[in-house]
């Protein structure tokens, strides 16, 4: 009996080992793996090592933004075996006290950055901190932005906080594409955050962020730039904004506002300065530029012909009310082409009216007007215009010659680019395509997406033609450029304040375009509040909007036009002068010829000689009165002298 228990109990002993084997077996060889795994996620201990942030650019591929790595100081507390010994010696390298120093180092967490004075560090305060090896002080990477053209475009690009996050603009807006993906330094550490020995530490490298390709080009906005600045000199205003885009793609060219900042100092401007991009972001009463949708509407509806007689007494009778016209006495009998060449309030009226409510405000909205335009940057506003039902025939009046609306100036740059190119409204778009950070790869390319159709080619052309008329005869005449066919329409309205217009403050636009006859680019500029003896936009805004389509579509190499209509000069218009062929005289041949035709230039020469062998400008360019004329001379009739 005994015997037999103690066989059982033997066999018991032999099964409950068995068992025990069996389970050190299983956890030895199969979870073995993963206990490890979550050991070492207890031990480890990681300090971050910050991406590259992705480089920007301009369509052609100029840097606008981009990473530089900058040496940052982290210390890790529990490690730090002389907690005031430690400050005493990083205080006076790192420009930071003593005080805020300890106090930071002795903090109960894993890891500190020592801030503001141990981050984005000179190469050589990293070296000191290195040299100093002392424990649980580290010295990692961080990236530092850099924007090597200072305030170029700065509201398109925006800029990037010292945590490698995106604040404004397209910073903000691609951020995640942008800022890439955080790599490490791995290290085990006891319970109190000492470092195990023998134990070697891991690295994993960051993925750094995407390549950002903008439509914008860097030249064009270096032009957009310099006309703003001399706005800004000459007319003192409280805002400027500007806008340039290819309406066949929707692409954006350029962007400008005043006032301006730099990305790389920004906390040195208002808040208000770099938060609020004014092209995308300012709704105002938008005034006669306004009136090209009218006048397509009522075109596309047939509700008009340009033949079509009109007389201005001055104003126009509706709901019993007399809505003037902003030139006194009015302009009399005109055609309806003369309506949009003299920009004649009572004309688009009639307009309005023939269209009716419905009709009109369904074109507004087909024209993107009270919605937002879609373009990727934070921002956007998207209008205000007339809620449909409350529409009487007053609100009907004034919005056929866009007063009490607001629009935004992307609204209106898409609304003439579905005009300049045959009738599509587009999305506007800022981005062209993106790269792979190592290869220089496209990984995506971002394609033309129209919105819809708005108005028929024939009324796109129509209305083009229409208002090169206005640059050529109208009120636009200061854009008109010799030998290139500019349309455009001029803006002048005044600012509503606390539901009345306040005297004397206005908003005064241009919105152009050129080729007429086969569009490359729209221009529009807004200023707010100029001043000037004279505010109308016709005076301050066209020329600027000219000045950048001159130097625009000579850098694009677009040819002169051929045909279009020649400019009309009134008594009081400087006429240029047509430069007369002098290369290939003599000094005294050109003598004669200069002052025996009493034209009005300016002569310098370069080189020596008797004979002129090259001239700028050219032949037939026309200048206006009292320009310089440079003349090449050589002592050969064939080449210059060095």
């Amino acid at each position: 009996m005994i015997r037999k228990r103690l066989v059982i109990v033997l066999m018991a002993l032999a099964a409950v080992f068995c068992a025990l084997v069996l389970r050190l077996g299983y956890v030895q060889m199969i979870q073995s793996p993963w206990l490890t795994a979550q050991a070492e996620d207890l031990w480890r201990r990681n300090i971050p090592v910050e991406p590259k942030r992705g480089v920007i650019t301009d369509r052609h591929g100029e840097v606008l933004a981009y990473n530089g790595s900058a040496p940052t100081v982290v210390v890790i507390p529990s490690q730090v075996k002389d907690k005031e010994g430690t400050a005493k010696q990083l205080a006076p390298v790192l420009d930071m006290t003593y005080e805020k120093v300890l106090k930071t180092i002795s903090k109960r967490t894993l890891l500190v950055y020592l801030q503001p004075g141990g981050r984005k560090i000179t190469d050589e305060k990293a070296r000191q901190v290195r040299t100093m090896n002392l424990p649980g002080v580290h010295v990692t990477e961080e990236g530092k932005r850099y924007y090597p053209f200072d305030g170029l475009a700065a509201h398109v690009l925006g800029f990037s906080g010292v945590d490698n996050q995106g604040l404004t603009g397209l910073e903000r807006w691609f951020d995640d594409r942008l800022k890439g993906e955080k790599g490490r330094i791995s290290f085990f550490a006891n319970a109190r955050g000492q470092e195990m020995p023998q134990e070697d530490d891991e690295y994993v490298a960051p993925k750094n962020g995407e390549k950002l390709v903008t439509t914008l080009d860097a030249e064009i906005q270096t032009f957009v730039e310099r006309e703003m600045e001399n706005v800004v000199a000459q007319y003192n205003p409280d805002e400027a904004m500007m806008i340039v885009a290819d309406p066949n793609t929707g692409e954006i060219l350029s962007l400008a506002n005043y006032p301006n900042f730099k990305p790389g100092s920004y906390r040195s401007y208002p808040q208000e300065t770099y938060n609020r991009n004014l092209s995308i972001w300012k709704n105002f009463e938008p005034g006669s530029t306004f009136k090209i949708v009218t006048l397509a509407a009522a075109l596309e509806e047939k509700k008009i012909s340009l033949t079509d007689p009109f007389y201005d007494p001055g104003y126009y009778e509706v709901a019993g009310h007399r809505i003037r016209c902003w030139k006194a006495g009015g302009h009399g009998q005109e055609t309806m082409l003369d309506v949009v060449e003299n920009s004649c309030n009572p004309g688009f009226m009639l307009m309005g009216e023939r269209l009716g409510k419905e009709t009109l405000f369904s074109y507004i909205n087909k024209f993107g007007f009270g919605q937002k335009s879609g373009v990727e940057l934070p921002g956007e506003g998207k209008g205000v215009m007339f809620n449909l039902k409350n529409v009487g025939p007053l609100e009907l009046a004034t919005t056929s010659f866009g007063q009490g609306v607001a629009v935004t100036p992307i609204q209106q740059v898409m609304a003439v680019s579905a005009i300049a190119n045959g009738g599509e409204l587009m999305k506007p778009q800022v981005v062209k395509e993106w790269r792979d950070p190592e290869t220089d790869q496209v990984t995506e390319k971002v394609e033309p997406e129209v919105v819809r159709r708005v108005v028929s080619e024939a009324t796109a052309k129509q209305v083009r033609e229409t208002l090169e008329s206005v640059v050529a005869r109208g009120s636009g005449k200061n854009a008109y450029l010799e030998g290139y066919r500019v349309g455009g329409k001029t803006g002048t309205a005044q600012v509503a304040e606390n539901g009345a217009y306040k005297s004397g403050h206005y908003i005064v636009s241009f919105i152009g375009m050129a080729p007429v006859d086969n569009p490359r680019l729209v221009a529009y500029i807004a200023i707010n509040n100029p001043k000037a003896p004279l505010v109308f936009g016709g005076i301050i805004a066209a020329p600027v909007v000219g000045n950048v389509l001159a130097d625009s579509l000579h850098y694009l190499g677009v040819k002169p036009s051929a045909g279009g209509l020649k400019r009309e000069y009134q008594y009081t218009d400087i006429k240029p002068i047509e430069v007369p062929p002098i290369a290939g005289m003599t000094v005294a041949e050109a003598q004669k010829e200069m002052y025996g035709s009493g034209l009005q230039l300016k002569v310098e020469t370069s080189g020596k000689g008797d004979y002129i062998v090259e001239q700028q400008p050219k032949a037939g360019a026309k200048v206006a009165p009292g320009s310089t004329v440079r003349l090449y001379l050589s002592d050969k009739p064939d080449k210059p002298t060095p």
